[in-house]
């Protein structure tokens, strides 16, 4: 299936937005599969413990759920064992769960520790036997039932389908429900917003320009000392595991040495990211953050080195006029990049644009993936290896 179908991504959010988790599901050129069939259902959880699972470091996503669709024969098909069970939910259709035998499938995941989310499920028609074996429950925003299963059953997760306002959102949130919110995160959240960079932003802008014009380390330097606590989080992000550098770096004379001034740039653009003080920052930048790695993945092989490099820096700034509250083109003014990584950001044109749009295009349910794809002669299965890939490096970063 990850030969020729595409793998989307859609982030679940708590009530303070932060993204929590990710429903996969496939994509083909039509979009969404509303209907996959077992082989789908089975290809995904096997496809996904492979690339999550490493054999030495263990489960790469630990602290964010996985939904993942699955039915009985889903269940006692093997393949669960190549997941986490803690870190996964499994998402099963209420009509799926008429019989006996399917029940006995439910009770041996719910036994080895899966997450289990019924969907479609009238919870007062529900019967008994289903809703003990249940974790979590999907309904739909603004159904009927919406506003009272929470305090009826809350003992389950509530997850709201179909999050289409932030009002919706925050009603959700004031219930106690979690949210797939589909492309909502692209959307400015109502209130008042910072508009343009502060103080601590136009500090690591100034840093950036500088490493674009090779400034001397020592320079450099003695811009960091005036924010301590930039320097740290500076320091975290090259020593964390997203880096895999094996050493530790002490400071930024000794990261200068060991990485150059390239990798360099490219951590100043997260923490440029990280800096926001909007409400919807850390959804942003997480969103940011996947999505810079992932178009750099889809370069390697294609580009060379310093080019994906770059395309990391795009899909970072993807997302910087929502982060800045202001207009693209007034975040290139104040950002001097190539004309390249610019033409990418304004019309996804260029030699960098088609690898972004291709990391978007995972991110919304157009089944524009194929075509993207196609272009760049990239093989499905190698957007969806540059997806997990770009996950499970987004995810090293908070450790």
């Amino acid at each position: 299936m990850h030969d020729t179908n595409f793998i989307l991504r859609e982030a679940l959010l708590d009530s303070s937005m932060k993204v929590i988790g990710y429903e996969l599901s496939w994509q083909n050129a039509d979009g969404y599969l509303s209907q996959p069939s077992e082989h789908d259902l089975q290809s995904m959880v096997a496809f996904v413990g492979e690339r999550f699972m490493h054999a030495d470091r263990g489960y790469l996503l630990t602290g964010t759920k996985l939904f993942i669709g699955a039915t009985p024969e889903t269940l006692r098909s093997g393949l669960l064992s190549k997941l986490s069970p803690v870190d996964t939910v499994l998402t099963i259709q209420r009509s799926d769960l008429g019989d006996a035998s399917a029940i006995e499938d439910i009770k041996g995941a719910r036994a080895a520790g899966f997450g289990i989310l019924l969907r479609d499920a009238d919870l007062a028609n529900t019967g008994h036997n289903l809703l003990p074996l249940a974790t979590h429950v999907e309904q739909r925003s603004g159904s009927a039932e919406f506003s009272t299963q929470a305090a009826l059953y809350p003992s389950l997760v509530h997850i709201a389908r179909g999050v289409h306002s932030w009002h919706e959102f925050d009603a959700a949130a004031a219930l106690g429900f979690e949210s797939f919110v589909g492309n909502l995160y692209l959307t400015t959240r109502p209130g008042a917003q910072p508009k343009g960079a502060n103080a601590v932003q136009a500090m690591i802008l100034q840093l950036m320009e500088m490493v674009r014009k090779n400034a001397d380390v020592r320079q450099l330097e003695g811009v960091l000392k005036r924010d301590a606590a930039l320097s740290y989080k500076l320091l975290r992000y090259i020593n964390s595991a997203g880096f895999g550098l094996g050493t530790e770096i002490q400071s930024l004379r000794h990261a200068v040495t060991m990485l150059g001034y390239s990798p360099l740039y490219r951590w100043l653009s997260i923490l440029l990211a990280s800096a926001s003080t909007s409400q919807q920052s850390p959804l942003l930048m997480q969103m940011a953050v996947v999505r810079g790695r992932f178009a750099e993945l889809l370069g390697h092989g294609f580009l060379p080195r310093a080019e994906a490099e770059n395309l990391f820096v795009a899909g970072m700034f993807s997302l910087l006029d929502r982060l800045l509250g202001i207009p693209m083109d007034e975040v290139l003014d104040t950002i001097q990049l190539s004309e390249s990584i610019a033409q990418a950001l304004r019309s996804r044109d260029g030699i960098y644009g088609p690898f972004l749009a291709l990391a978007e295009a995972c991110e919304k349910d157009v089944g524009a993936a194929g075509p993207l794809a196609d272009s760049l002669f990239i093989s499905a299965s190698q957007v969806n290896e540059a997806h997990m890939g770009a996950l499970a490096w987004a995810q090293s970063l908070k450790a």
